[in-house]
């Protein structure tokens, strides 16, 4: 790649269309390599100064990155505006984890340019189902997995999502704890009343992995409930993402291999890489969040959300990957 050879059957068409105007380098180069998986597929990041190269294996094929040294100007990431959906299952002990309902739903998007958003969608939102009928939006992944969760979620919002990413209480727990857990500054104090009124305090804090779950799942104490709960989720995404901006690409092939050994996906080993590398590329003064409400009403005896002008503004501000 450096010496300026022939790069049509070792990177992805996109990388190589990027690549294809690169200036070559003599003389040696120093790089720094870091090797995982994605859900079985070996997985990349080469860093040589502020050039950074994603590969995928087994034979190592370069499908993104950026690299100024070779006068490259632009990412190769993928394209943009590019959305994900991330699913917390409610899944107990001896339950799949794919066919519980949606604890935790959040639209992730970038937009190419520097920008993106988190969205929460309240999980009683009375919507029709891509499995059919009309029900409570988190019901969709029990009757068709994650998938019909992720079609759900196409139909109502209008938003092309390209895949799913989806963990369970315990899984979540884990990860937080194996990366070291998640700096965050919680805006107010919250006693999270279904873990044993656990304190989550004000201010800056390093979350735990029960703590983190904690905050990521209390609604009955908080005075907007379920739209509070899908917030402080949102919270928790956000705070993840600039710890791993902080901490630099380098670390994305852990991030992957600790996920994959507990959390399921749909999105290919090149999705997942180009998206993640593309969220270090986000400018933190770009990136908004936010929360799909409406009215609440009564299906029979079901408490839901009805779907309002509000939550369909925020789908159309969406559209083109950042909530800024």
């Amino acid at each position: 790649m450096y010496a300026g050879g022939d790069l049509t059957h070792t990177s992805s068409p996109s990388a190589a269309a990027a690549l294809k105007a690169r200036k070559s380098v003599s003389g040696p180069v120093t790089a720094t390599a870091k090797i995982g998986s994605w859900m079985g597929t070996p997985v990349a990041v080469v860093t040589a100064g502020d050039d950074v190269t994603l590969a995928v294996g087994p034979t190592w094929k370069v499908v993104g990155g950026w690299w100024p040294s070779l006068g490259v100007t632009k990412p190769s990431l993928g394209g943009g505006p590019r959305w994900v959906l991330a699913i917390g299952s409610d899944a107990r002990k001896g339950q799949p984890l794919e066919r519980t309902r949606a604890d935790v739903l959040q639209v992730i998007g970038i937009d190419g340019k520097g920008g993106g958003g988190v969205m929460g969608m309240a999980r009683d939102l009375w919507v029709p189902l891509s499995t059919g009928g009309k029900g409570k939006i988190n019901s969709a992944m029990v009757a068709g997995g994650p998938k019909a969760q992720v079609s759900t979620v196409k139909q109502v919002t209008g938003l092309p999502v390209k895949g799913y990413v989806v963990l369970g209480f315990t899984g979540f727990k884990k990860i937080v704890d194996e990366q070291g857990g998640i700096p965050i500054v919680i805006p107010k104090t919250v006693v999270a009343s279904h873990a044993k009124n656990m304190v989550i305090k004000a201010g800056a804090q390093t979350l735990s992995g029960a703590q983190a779950l904690a905050y990521a799942r209390e609604r009955k104490t908080l005075p907007d409930g379920d739209f509070g709960r899908s917030r402080h989720q949102g919270e928790v995404i956000l705070a993840a993402a600039v710890k791993a901006k902080l901490a630099g690409p380098i670390a994305i092939p852990a991030a992957l291999t600790s996920f994959s050994k507990v959390g399921k996906s749909n999105l290919t080993a090149e999705q997942i890489l180009t998206f993640t590398a593309g969220l270090h590329q986000l400018s933190p003064l770009k990136v908004g969040r936010g929360v799909a409400k409406g009215a609440f009403g009564w299906a029979g005896k079901q408490s839901i959300v009805i779907l309002g002008a509000e939550a369909r503004s925020l789908f159309a501000e969406f559209r083109d990957g950042n909530l800024s």
